[in-house]
């Protein structure tokens, strides 16, 4: 009884039988061609020669779904016992549809190369528990036809999507990245750096105190993040802009905000004033810096420009939270 407890659900390859064996492959195939088919619908406004890739993939995936359903009709007769990956150990978790809509061209196709890679394994593994000839020689095809899918998906990829078309397809890709997570982002993190300047430095100077003006940053960080996360979720859904997701964009907006007021508010859990002071003020150092060298890596502004701009912005706010904490 405990065994079974502890054990799972989940049964081991090498306890099904041949049948089982074949109905799993069944299953399995059916999946992956619908996984395929998922990829491409969504790929196909954005990337469509992609999109006709993984097509393409789904077919092949269903020829070798309506191979293994002929032999288990020969063997075994019509009925198709009901065993899925997720009914054996060792398989990787499916994503549902809905957690495929966000994933990135990238992504997919990595997912694609994990997914025949396992593939290839099952096969071989489960030509090693089958005595059948007939079926053991189908297996052993299978899980070469299957080690042989990186070749094919190369040879789509040379139909479907030659060099430049694959280089505007990762030209896009790379433009939502920037307007998805580093535009957003980046805001947040120029907001929190600097927009809390004053507040924090204000009420360090004229309270004395590490621990209110930590609770000062800390309430200032916060509130900023949420505020500009809203904001951003807000007010553009993405749909015409084609800036993506609000939520991905906002959560990128927020945590960068809070983070960046968080930096120089934590030195501030220092008890010492100017000890807490001195590296609040080498950490608003780094992360105006910070902002220059994102602005000319991803946004390409002139490095100089970006560094005028950003430090000459936070020292100005920084003088002002001093000489208002002083007053």
């Amino acid at each position: 009884m405990f065994s079974r407890l502890f054990s799972g659900s989940k049964r081991s390859l090498s306890s099904l039988s041949e049948q089982e064996v074949l109905a799993l492959a069944i299953s399995s195939e059916e999946d992956d061609g619908r996984i395929y088919q998922a990829y491409a619908q969504i790929l196909k406004d954005r990337y469509p020669d992609s999109a006709r890739i993984f097509e393409d993939m789904a077919e092949v995936e269903n020829t070798h779904k309506n191979m293994l359903i002929d032999m288990h009709r020969r063997r075994f007769g019509e009925r198709i016992p009901l065993i899925r990956r997720e009914h054996v150990n060792g398989f990787l978790t499916r994503r549902p549809d809905w957690l495929r809509q966000n994933l990135t061209l990238d992504a997919m196709r990595r997912e694609a190369e994990a997914m025949e890679t396992q593939a290839y394994n099952f096969y071989v593994e489960a030509a090693k528990n089958t005595s059948d000839a007939a079926t053991r020689q189908l297996l052993g095809e299978l899980a070469l036809a299957e080690q042989g899918h990186e070749d094919v998906a190369r040879m789509l990829t040379d139909k479907h999507v030659p060099e430049g078309v694959r280089r505007k397809e990762d030209d896009t890709a790379y433009r939502q990245f920037l307007l998805t997570y580093v535009q957003p982002g980046l805001a947040g993190l120029m907001d929190g750096s600097v927009s809390t300047l004053a507040p924090i430095f204000a009420a360090a100077f004229a309270t004395q105190d590490t621990w209110q003006t930590f609770l000062v940053g800390l309430s200032a960080s916060v509130g900023a993040g949420i505020s500009m996360g809203f904001t951003e979720a807000a007010h553009d859904d993405g749909k015409l802009s084609g800036r993506g997701s609000p939520l991905k964009r906002g959560l990128s907006c927020g945590i960068m905000t809070a983070l960046g007021g968080l930096g120089h508010a934590l030195p501030y859990l220092i008890p010492h004033f100017w000890t807490a002071t001195i590296i609040a003020g080498i950490v608003v150092f780094v992360e105006l810096w910070a902002i220059a060298f994102i602005q000319n890596k991803y946004m390409e502004t002139p490095f100089l420009r970006a560094a005028v701009q950003v430090v000459i912005g936070g020292s100005l706010v920084l003088a002002a939270g001093v000489l208002i904490g002083n007053a």
